[in-house]
Parts: structure tokens; sequence; C-alpha cells
């Protein structure tokens, strides 16, 4: 047997972590477990030799570099034309027989060592790109995976389109801007036996919600894992305890959706269940046959709690394989007997509580200085800012090094400011000597920021000039907290410990008390306080108050101060970037300002004679008699004549989630009138990449009185609600929100009844469908009887004013406490009626 880095194919159970270059990190860590014991579907990796080999043997490889190295990748036109022009040469380039017949070997090998016919063996073929310089994370989800693939030939072409796949526009043009060249990133392949899921879903080592490290909790629906994920169902929920395998949590939920592959029609249905059948109905419009219609039902547990203690048991042995707390996918197998059946089909680290501890674990108690040139915080020159990737204070010389083996670098010294474009393994030497660092390019996820963050070193990402903007020599104070650079040594910031200190040794400086330690002395309440925000340098002067995230973030200041163009007057000069970035840039600053807390970003709700003031709008825009209730909201989303100015906006958001790691933002859609029109908007918002999970909530604005008269079924179709009492008011009362001549007789009034009642079937309509519902109307900022009105139905929070926060909190604090005084009250009234 030839060595590892010559061989087109290697069985999983032969792979640990260190082959990660020649298999890429997914097969790797599927090797790795194995070693330990974890059960994984069985199956083999095409190497990444294999796919290097191909380009080499056909003569494909230089010319797609050289087609890569004369590509403008900001030319959107051209990057689309050029990577589908590579992907087709690809697929259309037969594959050289000695790698086709390897890998037609190893399937038919697979199917003997599971006595199955070849014919009939279903795998999963799936990307895992391999990059020596980034850790794998920076590729998710950039590359194809193929489900249910069948029969020697078609593994062999859907091997090809996995390697096709590396050359997406979307793939080579987040390599481009990473500086990493085509030529390091080569495309293994995972071909793994397909697990036929009577139930499948996901499992974390601590408790995702709580941070809890003494229980692990699992949630599993019927069928195939995506469902879960994808937050399709709502699953049944375990919650056991560590060490013990004791369950302590039961839920066992309704699940009224499943995706399972129907032999018959070879591929996967989408099945929804109908309670006045009985039965499984598929979306897809056939009978289904699967073996799962008969055994699944909506109200009966899709796992045994045997199974729920095994997935335990394995989710324990994962967390001490890797010492750090999972986030693992699980499937059991249909076919198989228990235990046997249980299957682990993904691992990768639980991040949320992980960053929190990491974040605590950062926070400086001293930070060193040098400092001759001392400032005020009041004076100081802020040089750039950037995303807060890893938190603290550090103050120091800047060196700015574009190569981590330069002369430069070799004179980096322990406690000095790192400044550079960005990070790669290579860097971690001088990353290790670093105070603190600062880079051009990257987000959240960057290899800058997560190897900060491991460090505890103070780490600002995504700044774009600093190394422009810094000079090598110069004394800087890096707040990684809040993403800002100051020139000198702001005293403020780092105030001297010991005076005696020699100045050639330092001056020993220690942080003051943050804004987050402030935050406990405001009252707990269990209604959510948010705030409205629309302004996003405004959030610099807010960002401290206590509110628990931003329920309302207006983008129309964005696109008329930032942008200031109509986007389809943009998109027809081919300038349609210049929209993306600018709405981007705008709610990330947002965003890194109060990360974690949540971040819910209303689409634009311009009216037409608004959007026709914007810079070349007078051609998109029809001139509307009553604009207040036209062409708005998501009705302007789904039609032709904005659609593509939509999917721009839906591009931001889809770029600050996923480049710049800002998860926190989730979105709403604003003016909702149907339900049909939600279901086109939701469908285009997944075709740009945008999917409804539990990471990612779509809201809808409750405005419109068909909402509150429809809310159990928009429930169906969205994460939650905000109402919007200004417009709200309006329609229900019939009353011109502008128009003074009602405003002084009485008629806008959100306190009318028949407004409070529209509210109370949206609170209602909502939870009785487990969805969310906030409001942010102007209402709640003006009436103290609203807000009580509010918390007394039940609404899960109140979104306001900057200048209400407080107030709204310690009012919301007040009528809780009243509502369980009553309560209270009633209670002994029974006890002493007894």
């Amino acid at each position: 047997m030839s060595s590892k880095e010559t061989r087109f194919c290697i069985w999983l159970e032969e792979l640990r972590k260190e082959d990660v270059p020649l298999v890429g990190g997914k097969n790797a860590n599927l090797g790795e477990m194995l070693a330990a014991g974890i059960p994984v579907p069985p199956g083999f990796a095409v190497t990444a030799y294999a796919f290097k080999y191909f380009l080499e043997k056909t003569g494909l490889g230089p010319k797609i570099y050289e087609m890569l190295r004369k590509l403008d990748v900001d030319n959107t036109k051209e990057l689309e034309e050029t990577t589908k022009k590579i992907r087709e040469m690809i697929l259309n380039e037969p594959m050289p027989p000695e790698v086709e017949n390897e890998i037609k070997t190893y399937y038919i090998e697979l199917a003997k060592r599971l006595n199955m016919d070849p014919q009939t063996l279903r795998v999963a073929v799936r990307s895992s790109a391999t990059a020596e310089d980034l850790p794998e994370a920076s590729f998710a989800g950039q590359q194809d995976t193929y489900l249910n693939v069948y029969t020697p030939e078609k593994v062999v072409e859907h091997v090809k389109r996995c390697w096709a796949s590396l050359f997406t526009a979307r793939a080579t043009f987040y390599r481009a801007k990473q500086g990493i060249p085509h030529e390091r990133t080569l495309m293994s392949v995972t071909v793994q036996k397909m697990v036929n899921s009577k139930s499948a879903g996901v499992m974390f080592t601590l408790h995702p919600v709580t941070g809890d490290e003494n229980v692990i909790v699992i949630e599993g629906s019927w069928g195939l894992g995506e469902s879960v994920v994808g937050g399709k169902v709502n699953p049944d929920h375990y919650v056991v305890e560590r060490g013990t395998y004791r369950i302590i949590e039961k839920v066992i939920n309704k699940k009224t959706f499943m995706i399972t592959f129907d032999p018959a029609y070879g591929k996967n249905l989408h099945l929804k269940w109908d309670d006045e059948k009985g039965t499984w109905v598929a979306e897809e419009g056939v009978e289904p046959t699967a073996p799962l219609v008969k055994i699944a039902r909506p109200d009966i547990p899709a796992m045994s709690e045997e199974e729920v203690r095994r997935l335990a048991e394995l989710a324990e042995l994962i967390y001490k394989h890797y010492g750090k707390h999972m986030d693992i996918e699980w499937a059991i197998d249909l076919d198989i007997p228990f235990p046997q059946n249980v299957f682990i089909v993904q691992a990768r680290p639980e991040t949320v509580w992980s960053a929190k501890k990491a974040k605590e674990a950062a926070k400086p108690e001293a930070v060193k200085v040098t400092g001759k040139k001392i400032v005020k915080l009041s004076e100081a020159k802020v040089l750039v800012r950037g995303l807060p990737a890893s938190p603290g204070v550090a103050a120091g010389v800047a060196r700015v090094i574009f190569d981590p083996k330069s002369p430069e670098a070799m004179e980096f010294k322990e406690g000095d400011i790192l400044v550079t474009k960005m990070t790669d393994p290579d860097w971690v030497p001088l990353m290790k000597k670093a105070a603190a660092i600062i880079t051009d390019e990257g987000g959240m996820t960057s290899h800058a920021a997560i190897v900060s963050r491991e460090l505890g070193t103070p780490c600002i990402v995504g700044t774009g000039n600093a190394t422009k903007v810094i000079q090598t020599g110069m004394e800087v104070t890096v707040d990684a907290s809040r993403g800002i650079v100051y020139e000198g040594i702001v005293e403020d910031l780092v105030k001297p410990k010991a005076e005696a200190a020699a100045p050639a040794t330092g001056v020993v400086a220690a942080v003051g008390i943050s804004p987050e330690q402030l935050l406990p002395l405001y009252p707990v309440t269990s209604t959510k306080i948010y705030m409205n925000l629309g302004e996003p340098d405004a959030i610099e002067k807010y960002k401290d108050l206590p509110f628990d995230g931003i329920g309302l973030m207006r983008i129309e200041f964005i696109i008329t101060d930032w942008v200031q163009y109509h986007p389809m007057y943009l998109i027809e000069t081919g300038q349609q970037e210049l929209f993306v970035n600018k709405l981007a840039e705008g709610i990330a600053k947002v965003a890194q300002a109060i990360y974690p807390r949540p971040v819910v970003v209303r689409f634009s709700d311009f009216k037409t004679n608004e959007y026709r003031g914007l810079k070349g709008g007078e051609k998109y825009e029809p001139d509307e008699r009553n604009p207040m209730i036209g062409w708005r909201g998501v009705s302007r989303y789904i039609h032709p004549g904005y659609a593509p100015g939509f999917r721009l906006e839906v591009r931001a958001i889809r770029k600050v989630r996923e480049e710049y790691g800002l998860t926190n933002v989730w979105v709403m859609l604003p003016f909702v009138r149907t339900l049909w029109e939600v279901k086109e908007v939701l469908r285009i918002m997944e075709e740009e990449g945008l999917k409804r999970s539990k990471d990612f909530k779509v809201w809808i604005m409750a405005e419109v009185p068909s909402v509150a008269l429809l809310a159990e079924e928009f429930a169906e179709l969205v994460d939650g609600f905000s109402i919007g009492s200004n417009d709200l008011t309006q329609l229900v009362l019939g009353a011109d929100r502008d128009s003074n001549i009602l405003a002084e007789m009485g008629y806008f009034d959100e306190r009318d009844p028949a407004v409070l009642k529209a509210i109370r079937m949206i609170i209602r309509g909502a939870h009785k469908k487990g969805k969310t519902v906030s409001i942010c109307g102007q209402a709640p900022s003006v009436y103290p009887e609203i807000v009580e009105f509010l918390v007394r139905e039940g609404i899960d929070s109140i979104s306001v004013n900057p200048d209400a926060v407080i107030a709204t909190r310690r009012l919301v604090a007040s009528v809780e406490r009243k509502i369980m005084l009553e309560r209270l009250e009633k209670i002994l009234e029974k006890l002493e009626n007894l």
C-alpha cells in the first residue's frame, strides 16, 4: 500500500487530525472520532491529492489558475462568468481512469462491508476543503453536499461536483479577499453511508441556554436532522444529568414535519402531518411509501429513552475526547438494531458559552505600558475602528508587519502591538508575544479573532486601514472591548497602579469598572427591554444603557445618509456592491457594539415618495395618491420592480452574519398584509442563503389588522412578531397618523379599546403557537398604562426609544412585582378560606 500522501482514497478509520492537509478538517475529524470509539457512519475520503492529480494530469490546473490570476473579484459579472466557466471545465473533463477506478473500487468495497448491493448503497458525498493556512471553519457552507447518491458512476460524478464547488463565485471571492492563494486550497471529498434516519437531531454537552455544565441537552425529531437544524419542527427535548445519564427533563412536542428518503422515488420527501386524514402528506404531491410513514406519529417520542441515554453517553465520550464542549449532530438508523443504530454525524466545538468564558478570562487585571505620550480619553485621537474580536485593553508600541518572516518581524518584542493585514498560522509565534493585535481584514471568526480569544489577547479585526494609518514606533492604546485604537497612552483606560515602577520596565495599570459590571445594578425583569435605533453612530452614545437587545433597527437612515442612491439605480449602473457594503457596515457597527445581544433589523420600509427622493429614484417609483397604505413593505420585496433591490438588502444581512461573524443579527419584515406574501418573501430569502434556523430568527411587523385576525396562521411561518402600534392604531381606527385634526380630536390614541383588543389577539395567537411577541411602536415610550397592559398580557419584550429605556425597565419591574403580589394575595385568600 502506498503512503497516504499519494493515495487517491483512504478509509475514514485510517485518518487522524494530523491528516488535515491530505483530507481536510471534516474527514480528519471523522477519523479522530472513529479512533476514539465514537460511531460515525462508515466511509472513505477521496484525498486532496486525487484532486491535485486530476488538475495536473488533465492540464486544467494551469488554465484555471491563469484565469483566476486575471480575474477582478470585485467585478461581480466577471466573477460569476469566470467561476461558472471553471466549474464547467471541471465537470466536462473526464476523470483519469486510475482515479475513477479507485473511487469505484472503494465504493463497491464499502457496500461489501455493509452486506449491501453496490447499486443501492446510498451515500452522502460531502466537500472537505483543505487549506494549509486557515481552520476549516473559515470555509463553512462554501462547498457542496450531495445526499442519497448511489451507484459507482454517480459517486464519481458527484465527487467532481464537489471539486467544482471549490470555484463558486462566493468561495473564490472569499479566498481572494482573505489573501488565500487558490493553488494552496485543495478539495478532498467525504463518501459516507447515508444513515436511514428513523430520527435525528442535535445535542450539546452543556445547556445551550443557561450554560449549565452538569447536563447534556438532546433535541430530536422524525426523519433527517435537517428539519431540526433548519428550525422547521419543534423537536422533542431531553435534559440528561451528566455522569448518571438520568433523564431529568423530557418534553414531547407535536412534530408535524419530517424529511425522509423514499425508495419508490429515489429521493427525499418533505412530509407534513394532516390531522384530518391522520396521515403524512408529501409536499411533492406524490403518495409517500417510505417505511417511516407507518411508524412516525407527531405526538409520540421520536426516540426511546435508551436511545436518549446512549446519545448522552456518546456526548460525554466526545466531550472527553476533545476536552471542550461540543455541538453534535446525530442520527438513529431505522434498519439497524440498538445500540449499533446510533450514529454521530458531525461534532464541532460549541461557541456561545465557550466564547463567554473566554471573554471573562480575557478581562485583564493589569496592563503593561511603556508610554511617554500620556493623553486623556476626552482628548485622545481615534486612529481606527474595527470589530472587537477579543476583549481587553492594552497599550504599547505599534509594529506594522506584513510578513511574519521579515526582518521587521524579527525585531518584534514581547508587549508590542501587532498591526497587520491579516493572520494565518505562520503568525502565531508573533501573536503570542503581542500585547494586542489589530488587523485590516477579517471578521469575528477569522484566524486572528479565534487565536486571540484562545490566547486571551485583546484583538480588533476588520479595521480596513490600520496598516496605513498606524505607523511603526507609534504608541497606541487598544480598547478591544469597543473596537477602538487611540493614539498615545490613554490614561483613563490605562491608569498607573504603581508610580514607583521604572519607566524602562513599563508602568502597570488596571482597568476600571466596566459598563457590564454596572448593568446588574438595574432591576431584573422577566419581560425583556429592547431599544429602538435608527442611526448606527448613535449606538456609541446608548450602548451602555440597560437594554437586552435592539428590538427595531431601522435601516432607512443608512440608505439615505450612507448610501444615498436608489438600489435599483445602483443595480442598473453595476454598483450593487456599494449598497450591500454600506448597509452591512452600518448594521455591523451596531451589532458588534452590543454583541452578543440580538439586533432585530427591519428591512427597508420607505414609502414610494420617500424612495423617489433617493438619487436616481424618480425612474423606479410610481406617483401614488396614498403612499402610506400603498406599495410599501413586503409588497415591494416580491414585486419585479423592487425584488432585485430587496435581494441586495438580504445579501447585506448575510454579509454581516457570515463575513463579520455577527450572528446576533436577526431580521424583521415590515407592513405585512397576507400569508402568501410572507411565504414568497421567505422563498426569496432562502434563495439568497438566508434561512430561518435556531440561530437566525425572522420576525414580522404586526401593523395591519389582518395580522391580528390571522395571528396563529402567521405564527406558523415566522419566529416572532413586533407590534407597530403607530400603524396598527391608524389602520384599526381608520385614522391617518399624519392628520393633525384627527390627532387633536383624540382619534389617534393607542389606548383605544379596539387597538388594545387587536394587540391582545396578536399576543395570544402568537403564544398559542409558541412564538415570541415584542412591541416597537411609540406607545410604551409615552403611556405607562400601555406598559402595564402589555406586561399583564404576557408580552415577551418591549422595545422603546433610548430615552425611555431606564424608566421602562423600572416600570416593567414594578408591574411584574405588583402582579406577583396580587397572585400571592389570591393564594393566601384561598388558603384562609380552606
